[in-house]
């Protein structure tokens, strides 16, 4: 039986190496090794559907050896609409930076595989090398991302930004009254309540060194627009230590008011109980300046792009008391 393909014909190749401590279990206990996101029977079912690239059937029963690669072909999910085009704020011989729109994910995940920055990446520069991202940026959060033009400015970027040698400021809109300024030391790990995996919480004994200076540049309501700078990098940090103040981030369905949102949203998508709950479609965080050492001089650089349009005219539409 030929691999099912989707109505567009499109499919995705997915490659697996057998590790050899995996060697002698059936095919189909590797796969919900690897993938146990699905059931046997969705496995077995995609085996029987598909051959591998060398031509032979895959069965079920059969037993996987260390060394092997493993292809599965299946068809692509349809992917939510993101924003396909984005700004570029700088650029020369070695580093490109852009300003990434909210929505648009890295790359590829569960859920996105062409509609990812990469991807777009591989559109925009079909004949040359394609830029290669030096960092990461959650896919609500909008702003700066910096870019590697060679292979060397690539490794010199990401080793600039894993040695914090880069000065990260971001713009956070936030709910409460936080300080005039401040240092925020709170150790991070994964929330072990909540059953959200990608949740992060403050843990006080084991957790990993989390440290963010705050500045709040203006108040307005019950509002205000702070500038974050984190000196670690862990995830969901500058949301997690302002949700932690008291001072959670509009529109942040993971921590600005109850976890259950996160779930409702992935369960019903946006809806007007959430829109009165959280304000905005998606957290008003922005990654607004870089200072970072340039690859080839080794001089400090400075990069900044404003709030992007949705996140102003929220700001500009609070009436301050």
């Amino acid at each position: 039986m030929p691999p099912l393909a989707d109505a567009t014909g499109e499919l995705l190749e997915i490659r697996l190496l057998v590790h050899p401590q995996h060697a002698g279990l059936r095919l189909d206990h590797y796969l919900h090794l690897r993938i146990p996101r699905l059931s046997r029977s969705r496995i077995q079912q995609m085996i029987r559907s598909q051959v591998e690239l060398g031509g032979g059937r895959l069965r079920p029963s059969a037993r996987v050896r260390g060394g092997q690669e493993i292809v599965l072909l299946r068809p692509a999910p349809e992917e939510p609409d993101v924003p396909r085009r984005f700004a570029v704020v700088y650029r020369d011989e070695e580093v490109m930076a852009i300003d990434k729109p909210a929505g648009l994910p890295i790359h590829a995940t569960a859920r996105f595989h062409k509609n990812t920055l990469v991807a777009l990446l591989r559109e925009r520069f079909p004949q040359g090398r394609v830029p290669v991202p030096a960092h990461r940026l959650d896919r609500e959060t909008s702003g700066l991302m910096l870019l590697g033009l060679t292979a060397d400015a690539a490794i010199a970027l990401k080793g600039a930004f894993r040695e914090r040698r880069v000065r990260k400021r971001y713009l956070a809109i936030v709910r409460g009254a936080p300080p005039d300024e401040g240092r925020i030391d709170l150790p991070l790990g994964p929330d072990t309540h909540s059953g959200i995996r990608v949740r992060m919480e403050v843990v006080p004994a084991g957790g990993l060194p989390s440290c963010t200076r705050l500045r709040t540049l203006e108040r307005r309501g019950d509002f205000a627009l702070v500038e974050a700078s984190p000196e670690t990098g862990r995830q969901h940090q500058i949301r997690v230590h302002l949700a932690a103040l008291g001072c959670p981030v509009v529109g942040d369905k993971l921590y600005s008011v109850a976890p259950s949102l996160w779930l409702e949203y992935i369960e019903t998508g946006w809806s007007e109980r959430l829109q009165r709950q959280l304000i905005l479609p998606r957290h008003a965080l922005h990654a607004h300046a870089l200072t970072f050492p340039h690859p080839r001089s080794g001089a400090p650089t400075e990069i900044s792009c404003p709030l992007p349009p949705d996140l102003q005219a929220f700001w500009d539409g609070i009436v301050d008391s």
